[in-house]
């Protein structure tokens, strides 16, 4: 029931977003580690099983968790539930995120684009929200990072794509190449959105975890074959390089 538990979870389960967090400062790890670990847990929950039954179980119980006023002894729960208490975080953004993950129980495809485009604001925009909650957000940056998590949370489920059509999954509206590539680029106006709004510095350790959307999302539309063959990745270089920029200068 410690920070050292929330880390190693998200250093075995998200590898990328571990790396993101280790670039932060170190007052800022407390506060994003339990966010992250959570994340992990409820987006691993509707795959553990075949049963859509326990899949559902298990995200209502994190549901409770965030709604019930004392903490569980569980190794991210009672982490979690400190940050929530010491942070006033909005437990109806924690709710929603986890709400959303019941699409992922489900072969059903999205009902439309709005639905895709809130569930992506849904996860990792109130993923990001939170965590720049955490680090003591006031409401008029809100935007702007939501604007910078769906971004990055796009060009994260594009690269997720082949996993999810193996899994059965109808991951896309429309999955032909000018579709990707539109999509792609709705992603870049976002960006440049959230960074004409700007957010202040102190918030910006918990932008770093999309540190890969724009090398991400400027490659899916220049070659959105890359997404459904799997080859929507960055070089180890330009991975490593980006973080460190992003990290160093504090720019998004």
């Amino acid at each position: 029931m410690s920070l050292d538990a929330c880390a190693a979870l998200v250093q075995r389960g998200d590898p990328d977003r571990f790396q993101a967090v280790m670039a932060a400062p170190v007052a800022a790890r407390a506060k994003l580690l339990p966010l992250y670990a959570l994340n992990l847990e409820v987006a691993r929950a509707p795959w553990v099983s075949k049963e859509p039954m326990i899949a559902e179980m298990r995200l209502q119980w994190w549901r409770d968790v965030v709604a019930e006023p004392a903490p569980r002894a569980h190794e991210v729960a009672a982490p979690l539930h400190d940050l929530i208490q010491a942070a006033q975080l909005p437990t109806d953004v924690l709710d929603r995120m986890i709400e959303a993950r019941r699409w992922d129980i489900y072969s059903d495809p999205f009902e439309d684009q709005a639905a895709m485009d809130a569930y992506l604001d849904d996860t990792a925009g109130g993923l990001m929200w939170l965590s720049a909650c955490a680090l003591g957000a006031r409401p008029e940056a809100e935007a702007a990072v939501r604007s910078y998590a769906w971004a990055a949370g796009l060009a994260s489920y594009l690269r997720a794509i082949p996993e999810l059509a193996a899994r059965g999954r109808i991951p896309l509206v429309d999955g032909r190449a000018p579709a990707i590539t539109a999509l792609a680029l709705r992603g870049q106006i976002r960006l440049n959105a959230a960074r004409r709004a700007g957010v202040p510095r102190a918030l910006r350790p918990a932008l770093l975890a999309g540190w890969q959307a724009e090398g991400l999302l400027k490659r899916a539309a220049r070659d959105p074959a890359a997404v459904a063959e799997g080859r929507l990745q960055l070089s180890d270089f330009a991975r490593r390089g980006r973080l460190l920029w992003q990290a160093t200068t504090g720019l998004f």
